[in-house]
């Protein structure tokens, strides 16, 4: 196992930066060194969030004055587009990288610009990247690798949901559908009038029908659990609450099978992923400030349509929780480390 870490943020002024701050202040393993933000430069940290006062003793610095390269691991907590221009020559220093951006989960640098509206600054260093989603069998990847591509919130949701499935190869792969909800912290700290509290409150709205950025990540990993291409309707919404996503996957069956025993197989092993008994309706306040998973499995009428029920907090296992998941395999932490804590009641 190494030892402490010096840590090192880019972005500390977001939802999922805010987050990372608070699960790595109690980390046994993390000092954290540097935070930076552009906007808050020079403001200590506990003044942005005094629910820090007394743990994390340091203030928001520029990027040029952080000193990163001093750093082990540096988090980037930044929009999409911005750490591809600043990972390459932190790599060069020998620093190690968790990117919780897009900036590295897409292999197609020309796929990636087609969703994200620019050129990949650093194409060279995708097939370099690691996804970062433990439970896709990425544990030994994810603990050599010196960039960590963490994936997005809808897919961590949308992909373990349907990992089971996917992998036993007892659903028609051509006609998947995803219908996932998501809370406002999904869309980041920025004022935005979809966003307002008066405008998403008593409300509910699809969004992306006609294509979700998203879309492309859980394509493309969901035809590596298949050896193919897979079919995929995706359609997110916007649920007025803070926290969480609910997904709700629905798969056609092709063969036979114990939809129970297969997901309670799957995940037998795994510290995050909670399958419940047959019937149950996980929600999003179960998982809310954890990096838990939890997924039901239903076939309504034993007829041939499977559904699957996938709730995390979008914030912790779709975002900071997630990363320092990886963090933990890649300094040979244990997995759970920093990350034990139960939801709230109520």
């Amino acid at each position: 196992m190494a030892g402490r870490q010096k840590i090192g943020l880019v972005g500390g002024t977001g939802y999922a930066g805010a987050e990372l701050l608070r699960l790595l202040s109690a980390h046994p393993q993390a000092e954290i060194v540097a935070v930076t933000s552009r906007s808050a430069a020079g403001t200590p940290v506990a003044e942005t969030y005094p629910q820090l006062r007394g743990v994390v003793d340091l203030a928001f610095s520029d990027m040029a004055d952080a000193r990163l390269d001093e750093c082990d691991i540096v988090f980037f907590a930044t929009p999409h587009a911005a750490a591809m221009h600043d990972v390459p020559r932190l790599l060069d220093a020998g620093v190690r990288i968790v990117d919780l951006s897009a900036d590295f989960r897409l292999r197609d640098p020309m796929i990636w610009a087609q969703w994200y509206h620019t050129e990949h600054a650093a194409p060279e260093l995708i097939e370099r990247a690691v996804y970062g989603l433990p439970e896709l069998g990425r544990r030994t990847a994810i603990a050599g690798a010196d960039l960590v591509a963490c994936p997005g919130c809808y897919p961590t949701a949308i992909l373990l949901g349907f990992k089971p499935l996917v992998e036993a190869g007892v659903v028609d792969l051509g006609r998947l559908i995803a219908d996932a909800k998501t809370g406002v912290s999904g869309a980041g700290m920025k004022l935005a009038t979809g966003f307002l509290f008066a405008e998403a409150t008593d409300s509910f709205k699809a969004y992306g029908v006609a294509g979700h950025r998203h879309l492309p990540e859980i394509r493309q990993f969901l035809g590596e659990l298949a050896a193919r291409d897979v079919g995929l309707t995706f359609v997110p919404h916007l649920v007025p609450m803070v926290r969480g996503i609910h997904a709700t996957l629905y798969a056609t069956l092709t063969g036979a099978a114990d939809l129970q025993s297969l997901y309670e197989r799957a995940y037998a092993d795994e510290p995050f992923v909670d399958v419940l008994g047959p019937g149950a309706t996980p929600e999003t306040r179960h998982v809310r400030a954890t990096n838990m998973c939890r997924i039901a499995v239903h076939r309504p009428l034993n007829g041939d349509q499977a559904v699957v029920l996938s709730t995390i907090d979008n914030l912790v296992k779709g975002a900071a929780g997630q990363a320092v998941q990886c963090f933990n395999l890649m300094i040979g932490a244990p997995e759970t480390s920093a990350l034990t804590a139960t939801a709230p009641v109520p």
